[in-house]
């Protein structure tokens, strides 16, 4: 009888082997149902403060993390069996491959080619089938902790800021490209009031901390100060926005609010402003409220920004010093300081608490546009730029930040939570991300075919005083959104 030659040998042992790890793989899954029914009456014995629904679905989680590695550990069995084998059948010819001679040294070359190969082939399948674990994982953990509450849609062009009320009843303010700003019912979603008195996009929105009066700056070189009654209507039973998919649709070429979309249209309107600041020569970017009401500061793109008496309109300072046009400018909740953020890459500190004199602080830490700076209730402030950077500074000691967050696109009007201390990030790719103070994420916003803005996301408003909505958003989709934040599933997540 006619021997085997070498090559006939290994590949009749690796059919073998095929065989056998077949056979195993099967053995393994027959098994799964008993271990997982198993590890589920194990867990069940023991006390735990989580809901069934959300304990099964972390059983069912890591039982797919389990079978992932098992069939990753028995693919690479098998590689390294077919690596030995590929090695000794060119030990055993060692010659004639391609019709050349291999020597020595070519031969090592060949078989560290194929386990190189191989070991790419190997972290390229660890990789896709981790990656959808970890994904769905956080996708699941994202939306138990941020869900989508209302849509405010009613505006004719993109949004630019989002304010709420820090007097009862709260409701929500947006500043449009349109030229309005409307206020809506937060728990209905139902427009209140439409400000029709700027001539020119309105840029911001600020409610005063205990009048129903709003402060709004608009492209039309001023700012008004305009009053506002309103009553809340009976909400409604919402209908559930909860998803199930876990990709995200991109809708960048679709056009939104199909049909005429304005909710305004019936809604009492408010004409004419009570006062209108016009001292600047420029787009006014933004306006706040100082400490106590009574001033009300604004930021424009002719770099300067301004100190107005509110009761007499009356110019009190004009800061100057920006090189650039100015962005975004923030008071202090509980003193009489301001900050100013402008295109040439500094964000300056305005110190009013001494009467007869203010002193200015500038701080040059980002490369970019800084497109908004705030304050904390504490001694801190946090600022945003287009270099993709959000960083933490230190009131008494700001000669460096003591905190950098990274990210992958630029920053807009940022928003940081009073009792908890959350910073909430907008950007241009439609993203909002959380953050703690340190600079650790915390979560991503759902972003999906039904939920999230589908346009660059403009401006984030928290808000301490309502009980279903405690985050808003508002973007260049013409919608703002409220969102209802689990803060202390959030903090613990971290």
């Amino acid at each position: 009888m006619p021997t085997e030659s070498g090559s006939w040998a290994a590949a009749r042992q690796t059919k073998q082997k095929r065989k056998s790890h077949s056979l195993s793989i099967k053995r393994t899954n027959s098994s799964e149902q008993d271990r997982l029914g198993l590890q589920r009456d194990m867990l069940e014995g023991q006390d735990s403060k989580l809901p069934s629904s959300v304990r099964n679905t972390l059983l069912d989680l890591f039982g797919q993390i389990e079978r992932e590695f098992e069939n990753l550990y028995l693919e690479n069995l098998e590689l390294r069996r077919e690596m030995d084998t590929l090695s000794d059948r060119l030990a055993v010819e060692g010659h004639a491959i391609d019709g050349a001679e291999l020597s020595k040294g070519q031969m090592k070359t060949k078989a560290s080619h194929s386990t190189s190969q191989l070991s790419q082939k190997l972290k390229t399948t660890y990789k896709a089938s981790t990656s959808k674990i970890v994904s769905s994982f956080k996708t699941t953990t994202s939306r138990a902790i941020c869900q989508l509450v209302k849509d405010y849609v009613g505006h004719r062009d993109g949004l630019w800021d989002v304010s709420v009320t820090r007097t009862q009843p709260v409701v929500l303010g947006t500043a449009s490209a349109d030229h309005t700003a409307l206020l809506w019912s937060i728990e209905t979603g139902k427009c209140l009031i439409k400000y029709v008195g700027h001539a020119g996009s309105v840029n911001s929105i600020k409610f005063h901390p205990t009048e129903q009066i709003a402060l709004t700056a608009s492209g039309d070189q001023t700012a008004h100060i305009w009053r506002y009654m309103v009553q809340l209507p009976t909400p409604q039973p919402t209908a559930d926005t909860s998803i199930s998919g876990e990709e995200e649709v991109d809708f960048s070429d679709k056009d939104e609010n199909d049909g005429d979309g304005d909710a305004s249209s019936d809604c009492p309107t408010v004409r004419v402003p009570l006062t209108a600041l016009k001292s600047h020569q420029g787009v006014v970017i933004a306006a706040d409220w100082l400490v106590g009401g009574k001033q009300a500061v604004t930021a424009s793109w002719d770099r300067t920004a301004n100190l107005y008496d509110v009761e007499t309109s009356e110019l009190v300072h004009s800061l100057t010093g920006h090189d650039q046009e100015l962005t975004h400018c923030c008071t202090h909740p509980t003193q009489r300081l301001v900050v100013t953020s402008s295109r040439d890459t500094t964000f300056r500190l305005w110190d009013f608490r001494d009467p007869s004199i203010h002193s200015v602080n500038v701080f040059q830490g980002h490369t970019d546009t800084v497109t908004s700076a705030v304050f904390t209730v504490g001694d801190n402030v946090v600022s945003g730029s287009d270099d993709r950077t959000v960083k933490v500074w230190d009131l008494k000691n700001m000669r460096s930040p003591i905190a950098t967050i990274r990210t992958d696109s630029a920053v807009n009007r940022i928003s940081v939570s009073v009792g908890q201390r959350i910073i909430a990030l907008p950007h241009d790719n439609r993203q909002v991300r959380l953050f703690d103070m340190s600079g650790v994420r915390l979560a991503r916003l759902p972003r999906s075919n039904r939920q999230g803005h589908r346009r660059m996301v403009c401006c984030c408003a928290w808000s301490e005083d309502h009980p279903t909505c405690n985050l808003f958003t508002c973007g260049f989709d013409r919608q703002a959104i409220g969102w209802n934040i689990n803060i202390p599933a959030l903090l613990q997540e971290k």
